[in-house]
């Protein structure tokens, strides 16, 4: 028995991150609608958001920024960057 979708939902959204998403979401082979109805379904099985919010602090932010412009550190093998973390 399947159901009858008849119910809209809208949003005003940034230009650029809708691009983003959709890009993203049509490698995933996922429509627009289907991406938001696996949201809302998410919601409702988790009676939430389905993911954690979390606001990044100042030092992270600025990471966050430098390694967007190329300036994050790099490594050949993960043991350096192990190394480096003192793991």
């Amino acid at each position: 028995m399947g159901t009858t979708k008849t119910a809209t939902a809208r949003a005003l959204i940034e230009p650029q991150v809708k691009k983003e998403a959709e890009s993203i979401l049509k490698e995933m082979g996922l429509s627009i609608s289907n991406s938001v109805e696996l949201f809302y379904r998410q919601v409702v099985a988790q009676r939430g958001l389905p993911f954690e919010l979390q606001v990044p602090n100042k030092k992270t932010i600025k990471a966050i920024a430098n390694s967007r412009k190329g300036k994050g550190r790099r490594f050949s093998t993960t043991k350096e960057l192990f190394k480096d973390l003192g793991i």
